[in-house]
């Protein structure tokens, strides 16, 4: 089931011939029943193991979510969090909050009062730290699979989980999670739960051979215990996974391994958090719906650019044309900065909503654009608290986050951007769940949208895409990324709807990377102005927009930002996109 058999062969060898006379790296995925797009190998096996026996959409995104968690640990763990849209045939599109919120004893003062760590330096010390267990929030990722599980799946938990518990007894493991326990050793050696986790035996795991995780082994099947000794229909018996690990002998040990470490998660944090149903944010743009999370995430920022680009010919500027390229990056430059100013929980912060998605309000915000001159600063409409961190010269990288998407043969949709708990990372006791850092998305700016607050969600950048035409699924779309995820996703968007493309020519069309916003992450710096550009984008193009201002700096042919998996739906077709960038796979039949 992998996307490309080898892909290290050339692309005139071995790809596809695009409408735009290009080859593609990865040759199209196509079907007219089912299609599972995802990280690798095993997590797409396991969505369809699901899938073929009978499953829907959502029991095998779950199933993949859950493979993920296990083979995918350089980018997601089962301590993370997760944004899900779910849009079941005939039913209007839903969002499954599964964030982790702050813990109660997780204040403002508490942070600002705290001392250096062992993982921190005490030179750069950010009020909230970027690792180590005084970043951690409460995972919320399991309860928002379980909640999507219960409500709108049909298959046990048990039989869901099984592939992951397959892959947790063992599995091969592969280069980038091998990369990322070398890279993290000199952190993971600080926790000896983490080194027995990740250095079995002291050893470095090498590619390609067996990784073995028996405590996330052993975990999983209690749950799975749990639930079977469960009486009663399959919703009680899914809440009853709920409760062993939110309100039982899980949540007493990441409790209990939190407070011995000098970490702020209590058990009565677990035992009150649960996953929810929310309702999206959604925009329409030339005949298409466009549905994403709340303003809890940054999903809003591809809706807003959208609302800005509306009102230009995209097609007749040509595609990564110069003017082009400059109206697309100075829209997401003022989508980003009402990010930054705006965005947060809306059950703490009072976000305008109304106001951010209003037509009145882009024909507004569109002026600024100037299309002879790239802005040099964050330009927030006047509603609320904007931020103002250190300006710098690069943004805090971090390396998170998957996706998974299904599309079944009902026409059910699921479309997750799973993340957090990534390395390197604290595994919280004998359970083998790693700890998300995620408290570091907030911010300790008084009176700002984000402010951590106990209780509270953080702004996450996980953004998951389902859009509509005529109220029916026409394509599914998430990415890993960070900051770039809405801007990568709208530069797809805009390949399918303005110029056509199908979804695998779309993913891996030359994209450009703005780094013109405050940093989700740690200090939350600000890097005005400069946008990163793939060198197949030419040469002239590139000094046209140095010449209206940008700070244009090339990167790689294809970089390494965000890398999206598409499911499109036309015509009783399912036409599927991986992007190369990260070796994204996509099977469909």
């Amino acid at each position: 089931m992998r996307r490309a058999s080898l892909l290290l062969l050339a692309v005139a060898s071995f790809g596809q011939q695009t409408a735009f006379g290009q080859q593609t790296m990865f040759p199209p995925v196509r079907g007219t029943r089912e299609m599972v797009g995802a990280a690798n190998n095993f997590e797409v096996e396991a969505g369809f193991r699901i899938l073929a026996a009978g499953g829907n959409a959502v029991d095998a995104g779950v199933a993949s979510t859950l493979a993920a968690a296990v083979t995918e640990q350089a980018r997601f763990g089962l301590g993370g969090e997760m944004p899900l849209l779910i849009k079941m045939k005939g039913k209007p599109v839903v969002v499954v909050s599964g964030v982790g919120t702050a813990p109660k004893l997780a204040t403002p003062d508490w942070y600002r009062q705290r001392k250096p760590g062992a993982w921190e330096n005490p030179a750069q010390m950010p009020p909230i730290p970027g690792e180590g267990i005084h970043a951690a929030i409460l995972p919320g990722v399991f309860d928002g699979l379980m909640l999507a599980l219960q409500q709108y799946g049909t298959k046990s938990f048990a039989e869901v989980a099984a592939p992951a518990i397959e892959y947790a007894d063992q599995f091969p493991i592969g280069e980038e999670f091998a990369s990322f326990i070398k890279n993290g050793e000199r952190l993971l050696a600080s926790w000896p739960t983490s080194k027995a986790h990740f250095l079995p035996g002291d050893k470095l795991p090498q590619r390609g051979t067996i990784f073995k995780q028996p405590a996330l082994a052993k975990t999983l099947r209690e749950l799975a215990a749990a639930e079977k000794k469960q009486r009663g229909n399959r919703e009680k018996k899914i809440q009853a996974v709920r409760d062993y690990f939110y309100r039982g002998p899980i949540a007493k040990k990441i409790a209990e391994f939190s407070e011995a470490n000098g970490g702020l998660i209590r058990y009565e944090d677990l035992r009150d958090f649960k996953a929810e149903i929310d309702t999206p944010q959604a925009t329409d743009y030339r005949g298409y719906t466009v549905v994403k999370p709340g303003f809890w995430t940054q999903g809003p920022v591809m809706l807003q650019a959208l609302q800005l680009l509306e009102g230009y010919d995209l097609k007749g500027m040509g595609h990564n044309s110069a003017p082009y390229l400059h109206t697309v990056i100075e829209a997401v430059k003022l989508a980003f900065a009402d990010r930054d100013a705006h965005y947060g929980d809306p059950k703490f912060s009072k976000v305008p909503a109304e106001t951010l998605l209003s037509r009145d309000y882009a024909a507004a915000r569109r002026k600024l654009i100037d299309p002879n001159k790239a802005s040099m600063e964050s330009r927030p409409g006047a509603m609320g608290t904007n931020l103002r961190a250190a300006i710098a010269t690069e943004h805090n990288s971090v390396q998170d986050t998957t996706c998974v998407n299904v599309v079944d043969k009902q026409g059910n949709v699921f479309s997750a951007t799973p993340s957090g708990a990534w390395l390197p990372s604290v595994i919280a006791g004998d359970t083998g769940i790693p700890l998300s850092t995620r408290l570091q998305s907030f911010v300790m700016t008084k009176g700002h949208a984000n402010e951590l607050a106990p209780g509270k969600r953080p702004r996450v950048t996980l953004s998951p895409t389902i859009v509509l035409k005529d109220g029916k699924p026409f394509f599914a779309m998430s990415t890993p990324g960070g900051d770039n995820q809405d801007q990568a996703m709208l530069q797809v968007l805009l390949n399918i709807i303005d110029f056509g493309m199908a979804p695998q020519e779309a993913v891996e069309a030359p994209r450009f990377q703005t780094e013109h916003f405050y940093s989700s992450f740690a200090t939350h710096e600000f890097v005005p102005g400069r946008t990163r550009i793939e060198k197949r984008i030419p040469q002239n193009i590139m000094d046209a927009l140095t010449a209206k201002g940008h700070i244009v700096q090339p990167s790689g042919d294809w970089s390494n930002g965000s890398a999206p998996t598409v499911i499109l739906i036309r015509d009783g077709v399912l036409d599927g996109g991986a992007d190369p960038r990260r070796l994204r796979y996509i099977f469909g039949r």
